[in-house]
């Protein structure tokens, strides 16, 4: 059994059923860093373990840890990207470096999923999300984004700064798209599925923090991180919500 149609099925599942979104931003002192999409689906295992074994056989119950890159998903599919537009390839070859981490336990009723990536300054993120999206024009690209079919495409433009003295998330909504999507005969369906899903940030950085524009965020304990949850709903349908300052102490 090919990991992929396991993971294709699991997916399909997981629309049917509530997951926990985390983007994590880790920052260092010299303004690198680390960043990653954790997905727990685990209900999804509670609730549909059996039909997943039903579905893609006996390997279904073995556990899986398996870790690959986006590297060697558009090297195997450099015959599709070659017949893409060099503005779409261009967006493909940003998501090189990031590493996709799974693991799954009909056992422990467990399913997580992380994509990851290292950076050198938060601008080199600027749509990152958006262009896991464009992983669907590849040939069978429908299950070629690791963390679910139109994850990233809210329509919206998504910037990150930093400069030491203030942290800013921006999401800029496109409104035509916006409005072509939520007029899709699909909406109504998107809006069950993410009805009960949740998404929330954990950003962590190098200094004390001195105030943060959203009124509903927590801080750890040496006001360092902080961590906002919102709905999946407003991540997919208002992503300006989403939108934060972050100021630091001198």
């Amino acid at each position: 059994m090919k990991l992929y149609k396991l993971l294709f099925f699991s997916f399909l599942l997981a629309t049917l059923t509530s997951c926990t979104f985390t983007e994590n931003i880790y920052i260092n002192d010299n303004g690198s860093g680390k960043f990653s999409v954790d997905m727990d689906g685990s209900s999804l295992m509670q609730m549909a373990g059996d039909q997943l074994g039903s579905q893609v056989g006996a390997d279904a119950k073995k556990d899986i840890d398996s870790t690959f890159t986006f590297k060697q998903l558009l090297a195997e599919k450099k015959d599709s990207i070659a017949k893409l537009s060099p503005e779409v390839q261009k967006e493909l070859k940003k998501l090189e470096n990031f590493v996709v981490t799974t693991k799954m336990s009909a056992e422990k009723k467990q399913f997580l999923m992380t994509l990851s990536t290292d950076f050198k300054s938060v601008n080199e993120l600027q749509d990152i999300l958006q262009t896991a999206s464009t992983l669907q024009k590849l040939e069978g690209g429908a299950t070629a984004n690791p963390l679910g079919n139109g994850f990233g495409d809210n329509k919206s433009k998504l910037s990150y700064t930093y400069d030491g003295k203030k942290f800013t998330r921006k999401a800029t909504i496109d409104q035509q798209k916006l409005t072509e999507k939520l007029n899709d005969s699909s909406a109504d369906m998107s809006k069950m599925i993410f009805a009960s899903s949740n998404y929330i940030v954990k950003y962590h950085f190098p200094k004390k923090i001195k105030k943060v524009s959203n009124p509903s965020a927590l801080f750890s304990d040496d006001r360092k991180s902080i961590t906002i949850q919102y709905s999946f709903t407003d991540y997919m349908e208002n992503p300006d919500k989403l939108n934060f300052d972050v100021e630091f102490e001198k």
